[in-house]
């Protein structure tokens, strides 16, 4: 792997997962023992391999049917007769470019794609398209799978059909579930499955991944986004792609200035959060990152608790009422400078 565009590490195409050992050897010994639960709750927080874990047991599980087609390539391109996926769906204008992109021969490229807005959740009417594909036998009289990334992305109206049909899987059918926040989740939901609830990776575990795909990243960089990146790896690669090291370093260095740290300096980090969503969103959690190291060797750790609380609600009411998001950034900033 020469540089980034050589580490495709998106779930499907990944075939490569580490510091999840024991949930592979669980998962592996149901099926030898045919003990595997038909509905499998796949928790933790984002970024940690949930979803590659998630698409290495389904390809595994369909490669034993007695099929002689590469499942693999087949889940890769969404065309597994017996593999069904279940996510947000492009938005409808969007949905429409890419399927005049197909048409007109003119494929997006991974970039383009990642460019498209999805909608805000499932939508009941995807979710019951489970049912049409389970009412279909495999053509191998073998398992199906269906894959929902992530169950949390559902409405009320979702999540109760995706309750149905937990009630009275069929037979031979697995369903995996994804959820970053399985607190949020029916109780019923819930309680029909069997949970696996991941651990963020260590920072060894991460350091090692960075190096395998980013391995053009400085050696102090990688221990450094080992470090702040809270035992995820998409975390830590997203930050190595944004240069966030340098960011948090002229952030905390700001801040620590206390009440004379520079103006000019600020803005200038200001407008490059600005700049785009994910540059903002960056800055963001750099700031509540600040706030939480700095809070066990504070003089008044509650003080400091209450400020990254309020830093929550600002950032949430940002989002919810479209406020701007440079003066969001600058209260927070100007706030945590005259406490730490």
């Amino acid at each position: 792997m020469s540089d980034n565009e050589d580490c495709d590490i998106s779930p499907k195409k990944n075939t490569f997962l580490m510091g999840h050992e024991e949930a592979e050897e669980f998962l592996k010994n149901s099926w030898l023992n045919s003990q595997l639960h038909n509905s499998i709750l796949i928790s933790g927080t984002e970024g940690i391999g949930k979803a590659t874990l998630a698409y290495k047991f389904a390809k595994y599980i369909l490669s034993k049917n007695e099929s002689a087609v590469d499942s693999d390539s087949l889940i890769i391109n969404n065309s597994h007769p017996d593999f069904k996926i279940i996510e947000r769906s492009y938005t409808e204008t969007d949905k429409k470019k890419l399927f005049k992109s197909i048409k007109d021969g003119n494929r997006l490229d991974d970039e383009e794609l990642k460019g498209l807005k999805k909608s805000a959740f499932i939508k009941v009417d995807e979710v019951r398209t489970i049912n049409s594909f389970l009412s279909k036998k495999s053509g191998t009289d073998g398992w199906r799978v269906v894959l929902i990334d992530s169950i949390d992305d559902m409405n009320a109206n979702s999540a109760n059909a995706v309750l149905k049909i937990l009630e009275e899987p069929p037979y031979k059918t697995l369903i995996l579930l994804i959820s970053h926040n399985p607190n949020k989740l029916l109780a019923t939901i819930k309680s029909r499955c069997i949970k696996i609830n991941l651990k963020p990776l260590s920072k060894p575990v991460i350091a090692s991944l960075l190096r395998r795909y980013r391995p053009k990243t400085l050696e102090t960089e990688v221990k450094k986004l080992a470090e702040i990146s809270n035992g995820s790896i998409g975390k830590a690669i997203n930050y190595a792609d944004l240069g966030a090291v340098k960011k948090y370093d002229d952030l905390n260095s700001l801040i620590m200035q206390k009440e004379k740290f520079s103006i000019v300096k600020m803005h200038s980090l200001l407008n490059d959060a600005s700049s785009n969503e994910d540059s903002y969103l960056l800055l963001q959690e750099m700031l509540l990152k600040i706030i939480k190291d700095n809070i066990k060797t504070s003089k008044d750790p509650k003080e400091l608790a209450g400020i990254w609380f309020d830093a929550i609600k600002v950032f949430d009411d940002v989002d919810r009422l479209n406020l701007d998001k440079k003066q969001a950034l600058t209260t927070i900033i100007v706030n945590i400078s005259k406490r730490i």
